[in-house]
């Protein structure tokens, strides 16, 4: 009887917007635990230091502070798109921008290694979409390796990069590339050799 009830409820029409900025909450936090815990819990264990309870605290946090942040950034920015259309009577092309700007401001505005990875991650995929959006439009003509000399000049930016000013660089990016290219120059017998790193 409850359960009917309750269902009634959230599939009533006037109700939907609301009930949708409360789905985005639940679906950001679900949806960053599931990407920041096992992202969390290999790169942990991978290259840093500590006790076990440190390093499953740290994972909890990180997986804590991934999840809370898409959900505070989906809700809103879904109350955002809400507001705006019931203020001018329909949602306009600009209403996603203000929305994601306003709440990309307060959620992913503090420096820190999560919300760089979450933002670098972001701006990765709007350069590609930018990219393509003049061939989808018909603007342009899609160029021929594209892709490749986008690649080329990435790894070429970042091994230089590396090599000459790497503290600018993120601490996790570094760690990695410590890992594949200046650790694997030092060995003093088979075991560092094959089984460990150092």
């Amino acid at each position: 009887m409850v359960l009917s009830e309750a269902t009634q409820f959230i599939m009533k029409p006037e109700y939907r917007d609301t009930l949708a900025i409360i789905k985005g909450l639940r679906n950001g936090a679900v949806y960053g635990a599931k990407v920041r815990f096992p992202h969390a819990f290999v790169m942990t264990f991978l290259f840093r230091e500590g006790s076990l309870k440190d390093k499953f605290s740290f994972i909890l946090r990180a997986t804590r502070q991934h999840s809370q942040n898409l959900a505070c950034f989906v809700t809103i920015y879904k109350a955002l798109m809400y507001l705006q259309k019931k203020l001018l009577g329909q949602e306009s092309s600009s209403h996603s921008f203000i929305a994601g700007t306003v709440g990309g401001y307060i959620v992913f505005g503090e420096n820190n290694n999560i919300n760089q990875q979450i933002v670098l991650y972001v701006f990765a995929r709007i350069m590609i979409g930018l990219a393509k959006l003049p061939v989808q439009r018909k603007a342009i003509d899609e160029p021929m390796h594209t892709f490749s000399v986008f690649a080329a000049l990435t790894w070429g930016t970042v091994m230089w990069l590396f090599r000459h000013e790497r503290s600018v660089l993120q601490p996790s990016l570094q760690a990695s590339m410590q890992y594949l290219y200046l650790d694997s120059d030092h060995w003093n017998s088979l075991k560092n050799f094959l089984w460990h790193n150092k």
